[in-house]
């Protein structure tokens, strides 16, 4: 393991070094961005393929993900900000301080005592690590604007329900899917406020999942791969009849729909 980590450390090095890749020689923190976060989004795919029996595709892609962080890191070596070593050590260190139970004395008896545990540290962690005393302590701070809208919605709101910021039951919070339900229809007839509407509805339906331990992005992704899916039976099918998508109608096309819910 150690060998081919320090192989691919070497190869970003030299990627980078004078004579290297003009490309690669050329990225900063900012450049790099994007390609991070696309990585991830790709791991985050591939799980659902390692699930299904094909773990190649989550290997290929946390390789890609792997690559991210190293090239980071060796932009950030010959900035002299840190290196790779650091990372590996600061998170190795972090690791171990957040599992005590498991490198020291502590003991715990269920997965949910772990977790307040690990808020806990977190927390401290924060309240050592913080700079500007001007900044009020949130318990929100830690949530990344730049996550996707539904993680970060998920997040709120299991901060705050840590908190007792909470429905009581999943029924309260049916009533609260009508009621935004009803205000949606309202501002669709007066033609205002609408986005601000379906934002609210949406941030409802994200607590209805928290509420049944359902995480609302992966449940979407699966709806948007069965989707995938039954779209491009219909698509198959037109052709096999000689036809596409733009040539056949919306009953046609619902016909073949629920074929494919059958079986896809």
């Amino acid at each position: 393991m150690s060998k081919n980590f320090d192989e691919l450390v070497a190869v970003m090095a030299r990627l980078r070094a004078p004579g290297g890749c003009p490309w690669d020689r050329e990225q900063t923190y900012e450049s790099l961005a994007p390609y991070l976060l696309e990585e991830a989004f790709e791991s985050f795919d591939a799980i659902q393929d390692a699930t299904e029996g094909k773990p190649e595709n989550l290997r290929e892609e946390l390789g890609d993900l792997l690559l991210q962080i190293i090239f980071h890191s060796q932009i950030a070596e010959e900035a002299g900000d840190f290196t790779i070593e650091e990372v590996c050590a600061t998170i190795t260190r972090k690791m171990i301080l957040r599992h005590p139970h498991v490198f020291g004395d502590k003991k715990f008896d269920t997965a949910s005592d772990v977790l307040q545990n690990w808020d806990e540290l977190k927390k401290s962690e924060r309240a050592v690590t913080k700079t500007d005393e001007t900044v009020k302590d949130s318990i929100l701070e830690d949530v990344p604007l730049a996550f996707p809208a539904l993680i970060e919605a998920n997040k709120l709101t299991r901060k705050a329900a840590k908190v007792g910021f909470d429905w009581e039951n999943k029924e309260q919070i049916f009533d609260k899917l009508r009621e935004e339900t009803e205000e949606l229809k309202e501002a669709i007839s007066v033609d205002e406020n609408i986005e601000e509407e379906i934002g609210d509805l949406l941030f409802v339906v994200v607590n209805l999942a928290r509420k049944l331990d359902v995480e609302p992005e992966t449940a979407l992704k699966k709806t948007n791969r069965k989707f995938r899916r039954r779209f491009k039976f219909i698509e198959i099918e037109l052709k096999k009849r000689g036809k596409n998508l733009e040539s056949s109608n919306l009953g046609e096309m619902d016909a073949l729909w629920n074929e494919a819910k059958k079986d896809l």
